[in-house]
């Protein structure tokens, strides 16, 4: 009995391994395409056109995130690096959680599948209600959420260089800087932002939303939703327990609506599945809760699901009133991305992801403070003034100034950086310029050494 029981084991684990590997390959692609695009943003998206447009209002600022997402080809794990990244420029939550439901439930690439396996009617309603939801949960998250006042106070334009932090962007505004790099040097910055800090910011919860989803997988029958969805209000509900945990994105959820309809299920229960499915899974709801904490998260997931079933109850009542028949076109949409390539990214975002954890533990053991932004080990920029677009205050320098670098006579520390390997050279005779920094740069403290 106990070696059959071991061997159960064995095979559940493996089951479970395979399960999450399969649902890394089919996010791979579209997450290393949101990284990617979170770094574009970045680089290349003036901080203050963020908040314009996306960190200044509680209702304009939702219905431009909406607008932006609905035409993104992004599925609701490739959103999440480009939404971390808007929201570390200064989109405020409201706005952010917009854009994070549009944006995966439709796109330019969904809406023509949409087109090419249902009806036209499904093809205009399907974008219409994923705006809607969006504008819903982005409202309620800035009325309800938490009050907007406090989010606006947490704005702090970031107007640093973001290549290579050569200026402070205040005597250099971005407008100007921006033609100081070339086209490679921002590109570069693009990546490692994208796959560097972002990657840092979501990695955990990611890992932990993969491993919820797989064992899901394994544990819910495939028979499931042919045996129990045959059309009508009880439909919805299951569809919406189903397409929540999940993982599936906008484009792949419609040849399985086209297919439940050909089955009978009603074009409203269908629509739930398309809305709920590609915008939630149980990696997206585990990042939710990391970014935006637990009331967001369930107004995330209430408003996606009350506004799903409202939508659906509403597309089949047109069908209806219009006397129209759920018509499908026969067939499954083709995988866009060959399955080797899939592969081949999820090796390299698994090596990132793994990469993300052993420099997060070596910092741990290291002592060092701070968020990995990387201006915490600055002594210069690492000050409660702090603004360096990672998000987070520095209250204190993290690299210690040691004793005897500070004692050349004037009363300030130096930079431990720049103190020569020379254990002798902590002090100095006052004689000449020893050529240690001093951290109150520029100019001179009235020592007689330059700073």
């Amino acid at each position: 009995m106990g070696d059959i029981t071991l061997s159960q084991i064995a095979d559940a684990m493996i089951r479970f391994v395979e399960s999450c590997w399969e649902m890394l390959v089919e996010m791979a692609p579209y997450m290393c395409l949101g990284f990617f695009m979170a770094g574009l943003l970045h680089i290349f998206v003036n901080p203050r056109m963020i908040i314009k447009y996306l960190g200044k209002g509680r209702i304009k600022s939702v219905f431009y995130a909406a607008i932006l997402g609905i035409p993104l080809p992004l599925c609701s794990c490739g959103v999440l690096p480009t939404v971390a990244g808007l929201k570390r420029q200064g989109a405020n939550d409201g706005a952010s959680m917009s854009f994070m439901i549009a944006t995966p439930e439709t796109g330019a690439d969904s809406i023509a599948v949409t087109y090419a396996l249902l009806d036209p009617l499904m093809t205009i309603f399907r974008p219409v209600a994923a705006f809607f939801t969006a504008v819903v949960a982005g409202l309620t998250q800035n009325f309800v959420g938490k009050t907007y006042d406090e989010s606006e106070k947490n704005i702090q334009l970031d107007l640093s260089c973001k290549i290579d932090n050569c200026c402070d962007g205040i005597n250099c505004p971005p407008e100007k800087h921006r033609h100081h790099h070339t086209l490679w040097e921002k590109l570069k910055a693009c990546l490692r932002f994208g796959f560097g800090e972002i990657l840092d910011d979501i990695s955990k919860w990611l890992v932990l939303g993969i491993a919820i989803a797989g064992a899901i997988n394994i544990m819910v029958p495939e028979s499931f939703m042919r045996t129990y969805l045959d059309g009508g209000v009880h439909s919805m509900l299951i569809m919406l327990v189903v397409g929540i945990p999940f993982y599936i994105c906008a484009t792949s959820s419609t040849p399985i609506a086209a297919a439940l309809i050909l089955k009978g299920v009603s074009p409203g229960a269908a629509l739930v599945f398309l809305l709920a499915g590609p915008a939630t899974n149980a990696a997206t709801i585990s990042v939710v809760y990391g970014l935006f904490k637990k009331r967001a998260a369930i107004i995330y997931l209430s408003s996606i699901a009350v506004c799903a079933i409202l939508m659906g109850l509403l597309l089949d009542k047109v069908y209806a009133g219009f006397n129209i028949s759920a018509s499908s076109v026969a067939g499954t949409a083709g995988e866009i991305i060959p399955h080797w390539i899939a592969a081949i990214t999820a090796v390299i975002l698994l090596v990132l992801i793994i990469n993300s954890y052993v420099k997060q533990i070596r910092n741990k053991r290291a002592g060092i403070v701070g968020c990995g932004c990387g201006h915490e080990n600055n002594t210069l920029e690492a000050s409660p003034a702090s603004a360096c677009g990672c998000g987070h205050d520095h209250p204190k320098p993290v690299v210690d100034i040691k004793p005897m670098a500070s004692a050349c006579g004037c009363g300030h520390d130096h930079s431990p950086l720049l103190v020569p390997d020379n254990p002798d050279a902590g002090t100095c005779d006052m004689e000449g310029e020893h050529g240690h920094a001093h951290k109150n740069e520029p100019g001179h403290c009235g020592c007689g050494h330059k700073h």
